[in-house]
């Protein structure tokens, strides 16, 4: 499966334009991913308008992608159709790269400030996935300092994206009543007891001749009762 993600480096050098300024906090910055929680179906909205912030507020050189992992699913309807939709592996959650820049004093990195201003400050931005630094004093919730996504994670989430098979699903579920449109048993009702979306059949237990008989059927053969 092609994918959009094929360049998901997590700790890729700044371009040489950067790296040639003569200041020392720029030489020594990366770029990291980091996980940001947005409100619910929000997730598009959030990327949009980050990405027309970047150049409105002179932030390109420190915001660099805003991805939102999908993978595809088809769904099978109950008159057998298929619609091929993308799924978020995530809701509720951005994933964003931002320049890091590493503390003199303590060597760790450090999502840089201008970035997480601007990304904070999003409308439906909820906050950064990270490490809770409470208060010295009160009872308040402290500030939720952003945790880089280490390599390993950013790997296989988008590895998981590029080579993710598309998935099946369909309307019915084991246990739904339903009716029997066409077909030697057209009319008759039953039960749902195994669906197969990827053959787009289900099984279901059928009363002929008083007993319960389980059956296979085409998906579009059945309509959902109730």
């Amino acid at each position: 499966m092609t994918s959009e993600f094929t360049d998901y480096d997590q700790q890729d050098p700044l371009n040489d334009s950067m790296s040639t300024t003569d200041d020392e906090s720029v030489k020594s910055a990366k770029r990291f991913w980091y996980a940001v929680q947005v409100a619910s179906g929000c997730e598009k909205k959030v990327k949009s308008t980050i990405e027309q912030r970047l150049h409105t507020l002179d932030v390109a050189d420190r915001i660099f992608r805003i991805e939102i992992p999908q993978t595809p699913i088809i769904k099978i309807k109950k008159d057998g159709s298929r619609q091929t939709i993308e799924e978020k592996v995530f809701p509720g959650y951005v994933l964003i790269q931002v320049r890091a820049q590493q503390s003199p004093d303590t060597g760790e990195w450090q999502i840089d400030d201008e970035a997480w201003q601007v990304i904070k400050n999003t409308p439906n931005v909820i906050n950064f996935v990270g490490a809770e630094q409470r208060r010295s004093t009160g009872r308040g919730r402290g500030h939720v300092k952003p945790m880089p996504l280490s390599a390993a994670e950013v790997d296989r989430i988008f590895r998981k994206v590029q080579e993710q098979e598309p998935v099946h699903r369909i309307d019915l579920n084991s246990g739904d009543k339903i009716k029997v449109l066409s077909g030697p048993f057209k009319d008759f009702e039953g039960e749902v007891i195994e669906v197969s979306p990827e053959r787009s059949k289900l099984k279901a237990l059928l009363s002929i001749f008083g007993r319960e008989t389980p059956v296979e059927l085409e998906v579009n053969q059945v309509e959902k009762e109730g």
